[in-house]
């Protein structure tokens, strides 16, 4: 008897092996069609773009500071957008994880507008929405600010409702049962659970954003991507050189100080 069942394990077994070999085949096709169609075999072309490339790169050094000291607003203007953005994120962030997660939300409709809010918000890219926002109200930060910040809701806003869905129901479930309203369960019993993971998510949601926020100049949201996309119209290699210079220590800088606030508050 022990025989025919120690087969059917051995059967089973086998069909699962083949069942995670056809779906890594067929990964492992996918991603060679999106190559292909990328033109990434495409040697022929790829070598006649790297003497190019190493052209451009060449004439990025020496680097010029000449024009340094014109570069300290923009890239203020780059950091007050990457945090007026993500506090924005999570501002508007929260109060949707609460009705996107099943834990939360009152009802089924708003949780389900909640989703889909949260998919057409991650949905459309940072760089639409600063075109989109620049037209409407003008050249600036401003419209950095929103796209960068509405961009973020989607992402920010999903990882919120996955650390409330994922929270412990025990105390949830004891609040409730001593007549808690649903305030109070969410005051009480879930954000004391969820705040270590909303502050990780948020400050790397900032270091994000004060790399999205560096290319918005590229729309004329401002910042010292306004001055990195000009330096390159004009063909100024070398000043371009030394922005991206600038644009890499900054990008240290912030995430470094994340890091810091990272152990600090988590």
């Amino acid at each position: 008897m022990m025989r025919p069942k120690f087969e059917a394990i051995l059967l089973t077994q086998r069909r699962q092996r083949h069942i995670r070999i056809a779906q890594v085949m067929g990964v492992v096709v996918v991603v060679l069609m999106a190559f292909i169609a990328a033109g990434f075999f495409d040697f022929g072309r790829l070598s006649e773009g790297i003497p190019d490339l190493i052209d451009i790169i060449g004439q990025m050094f020496p680097p010029d500071f000449s024009h340094a000291r014109t570069w300290l607003k923009p890239m203020v203007d780059t950091l007050a957008m990457s945090i007026a953005s993500t506090a924005l994120a999570i501002a508007l962030s929260l109060p949707l994880a609460l009705l996107a997660a099943k834990t939360t939300a009152p009802n089924l409709l708003l949780y389900q507008g909640a989703r889909v809010a949260l998919n057409i918000l991650r949905a459309i890219p940072e760089l639409i929405m600063g075109i989109i926002f620049v037209a409407a109200v003008g050249f600036g930060i401003l419209p950095g600010v929103l796209a960068v910040g509405l961009h973020s809701i989607g992402m920010v806003g999903k990882f919120f409702a996955e650390s409330i869905e994922h929270a412990d129901h025990s105390p949830i479930e004891a609040i409730q049962a001593v007549g808690a309203d649903q305030f109070q369960v969410i005051y009480h019993a879930v954000l004391p659970q969820v705040l270590p993971q909303i502050i990780d998510v948020s400050l790397y949601r900032w270091e994000y954003n004060f790399r999205a926020s560096t290319i918005m100049g590229a729309v004329g949201a401002g910042g010292i991507g306004f001055e990195l996309i000009g330096a390159l119209r004009l063909l100024q290699y070398e000043a371009v050189g030394a922005i991206l210079i600038v644009i890499l220590a900054m990008v240290t800088l912030v995430d470094s100080l994340s890091s810091v606030l990272r152990r600090y508050f988590t």
